[in-house]
């Protein structure tokens, strides 16, 4: 059976909850395709998320990947097409600002997703879930670790596939929150799990 490590964070920034946080939580041991997971949930910190991403990595030693993170105010699931080496955005939870930081200094510039997404996002959408590829992860935490993702496996781990899926807020963050597009938690979960499912079949 092979391995996935899946990852989300916790609230972070204006948002009090984080959907990805409950849901790698409840996935945790189940069995998905040909895969069974093993969920950690991340620090919203610059300096400390990328070391316990490849902690976690050295540790498991995953055949792949899946890093979650909450897109509030968009209203499709987006896997992410391209991670960029660069640390730049708002403050994190111990109130860091990077401004034009490299991730790694012997890093690419760029490193292209190893998921597939265009097979997840044709799979969301067959299944009544809006979806389209994102083609910016930003600057912040999400780009942050699935950049640290693809970087070690470049380096150490060719095989070992990863990516990033940014997903929409929780109707109960949107209720917290306000005017922002927002799924069911039940929905979330099935999303994330339709693109573990498509993990396997991108292997069949």
């Amino acid at each position: 059976m092979k391995k996935l490590l899946l990852t989300g964070f916790e609230p972070f920034l204006k948002f009090t909850v984080n959907p990805t946080m409950k849901i790698v939580e409840e996935l945790n041991g189940q069995q998905i395709g040909d895969y069974v997971i093993h969920s950690e949930v991340l620090s919203v910190d610059f300096n400390a998320s990328g070391k316990q991403l490849l902690a976690h990595i050295e540790q498991i030693q995953p055949d792949a990947v899946m890093s979650l993170g909450l897109a509030g105010g968009r209203y499709k699931m987006t896997p992410e097409r391209i991670a960029i080496n660069i640390k730049d955005g708002e403050p994190d939870n111990n109130g860091h600002r990077p401004v034009d930081e490299v991730i790694q200094v012997d890093g690419e510039p760029a490193y292209m997703s190893t998921l597939p997404i265009r097979a997840m996002v044709n799979q969301l959408l067959e299944s009544g879930l809006p979806a389209e590829i994102s083609n910016t992860a930003g600057t912040y935490l999400c780009n942050n670790v699935m950049y640290e993702a693809l970087h070690y496996a470049a380096k150490n781990q060719p095989n070992m596939k990863a990516g990033f899926l940014h997903i929409p807020a929780s109707h109960e963050l949107a209720i917290e929150y306000g005017k922002i597009p927002s799924w069911s938690h039940e929905e979330l979960k099935k999303g994330v799990t339709l693109c573990i499912e498509m993990l396997s079949v991108d292997e069949s």
